[in-house]
């Protein structure tokens, strides 16, 4: 069949339905009984859901965090995960970021590649599939979660009702495929000082970053002092000297200075600049409180340039899976509350993690920090030579000119939930990456091309069967 014509045919409607859900703002906010991660998440799940529901399939909520769309018959369960929760729009859009739409052959909006874009691609190859009235060996579902930008509660609570899948993919990466991710840890590095904030220059505050797992693109740092004007005088000095972007003003005797990065995914944090590090930089040039001067010189030591964990000392590299790495992706300081430094980790099979965090807090002591709100995801790795592997490869492979070899991230895809499963898409090799970037956008031709592997591959697996490497 020309799944490739069959496809471009629907195209309106995926487009139709794909806008619908980009219009909603699907940030993660202040939970309710009703909407555990905000009403914005729960409306998108619910879009979906009524996709399924509108085309014939069958469609279920699992406490308002995640759901499922399911269509076929059997023992046996395929599973597809999706998310459709987003990360914070954040500043400098070109256009509203909840408003899609298509220029130069760019749909624009936030979730357009990271996920919705690719999870409504998933959707329709399973619509064509029912359309095309093709009888399935087993079935196949569209798993849809609300937190995969944070806690992944959603995952949780739907594994902890429903089966698991036997094997499935996430369309939540790259092509041709992904078949390892690293370990992934959040924590915070709480400084606990009882040290009195008194000198000419206090630091009232440091605001840095929204999500751990993004480049923090603006840093905020207000201080109070008896010599505004010698603040001032040194952050010009410092823009000028370095020609890095800030901003200062001026109320009374308090200076609030804004220093400005370049956002990235936080599997990557060399991509970005981080704002809180060149913020920090900027800090430890002026005489400043003593308690601020000790915050300061901890991220000074543990967190600028910190790529790779070596200032920790939890670092590893594996000859496939590569290098750690860290994201510092949250900086808070209150001069009379809580401060901490917000760390995003991710390493590669082969590392004592438990071990190496043990030793790390030894170090800590000293400083007055301590590591607190620990989450931890184990590395996920699946051999290159499954059988899955091998039929998405060849259902991607039959619709490009790309013989590149699947290959391992620093990211974390819903694929690591199963011990089958990989992450398959939705970037090609010449994709322009701007997941978690203002006036992020995906070409529609990337989406339609997307899925028609999709459906490539669901048609090997659910209707031909076997290894379909051919």
């Amino acid at each position: 069949m020309d799944f490739r014509s069959i496809v471009k045919e629907y195209e309106p409607k995926i487009m139709e339905d794909l806008f619908g859900l980009l219009s909603i703002d699907s940030v993660r906010t202040e939970g309710t009984k009703d909407a555990p991660v905000g009403q914005g998440p729960k409306d998108a799940l619910l879009y979906m859901l009524s996709l399924g529901e509108r085309d014939g399939m069958v469609t279920k909520i699992v406490d308002n965090l995640a759901g499922h769309i399911e269509l076929g018959e059997g023992k046996d369960l395929f599973g597809i995960l999706g998310h459709v929760d987003v990360v914070p729009a954040g500043s400098g859009w070109d256009t509203d970021p909840f408003t899609p739409e298509v220029k130069d052959g760019y749909i624009i909006a936030r979730g357009v590649q990271d996920d919705k874009g690719p999870t409504i691609a998933a959707y329709y190859a399973m619509k064509i599939l029912k359309d095309l009235d093709l009888e399935l060996n087993q079935r196949v579902r569209l798993i849809i979660g609300t937190d995969e930008e944070s806690d992944w509660e959603c995952t949780k609570v739907y594994f902890k009702n429903e089966e698991m899948p036997g094997a499935g993919f996430a369309p939540d990466a790259e092509f041709p495929l992904i078949y390892g991710e690293k370990g992934m840890t959040t924590f915070d590095l709480v400084f606990k000082s009882d040290i009195e904030p008194i000198g000419d220059h206090v630091l009232i505050s440091i605001d840095s970053g929204e999500r751990y797992n993004m480049v923090p693109e603006s840093a905020q740092a207000v201080l109070k002092s008896t010599h505004v004007e010698d603040i001032v005088n040194t952050f010009k000095n410092y823009l000028n000297n370095t020609g890095e972007k800030g901003d200062f003003e001026v109320k009374d005797n308090e200076v609030s200075i804004t220093m400005y990065g370049k956002s990235a995914h936080g599997s990557t944090p060399r991509e970005g600049v981080n704002a809180a590090m060149l913020l920090n930089n900027f800090l430890k040039t002026i005489t400043i409180d003593d308690r601020a001067l000790k915050f300061i010189a901890f991220g000074d030591h543990f967190i600028v340039d910190n790529y790779d964990g070596k200032q920790f000392g939890i670092n590893y590299t594996h000859n496939e899976m590569g290098e750690s790495s860290v994201n510092t992706g949250v900086v808070k300081y209150a001069y009379d509350g809580e401060s901490y430094y917000g760390v995003n980790l991710r390493y590669p099979v082969g590392l004592d993690f438990k071990a190496a965090l043990e030793g790390f807090k030894k170090k800590l002591d000293i400083h007055h920090f301590e590591v607190e709100n620990l989450t931890h995801m184990v590395p996920h790795y699946v051999d290159k030579n499954d059988p899955l592997v091998k039929t998405l490869l060849a259902s991607y492979r039959k619709y490009t000119d790309d013989d590149t070899e699947p290959f391992t991230i620093g990211g974390g895809t819903y694929a690591r939930v199963m011990e089958r499963g990989v992450a398959f898409g939705a970037m090609f090799k010449d994709s322009l990456d701007t997941m978690h970037q203002k006036n992020e956008r995906m070409k529609v031709e990337e989406l339609l091309l997307a899925t028609t592997i999709y459906l490539e591959a669901l048609f090997r697996i659910l209707v031909r069967g076997g290894n379909n490497e051919d």
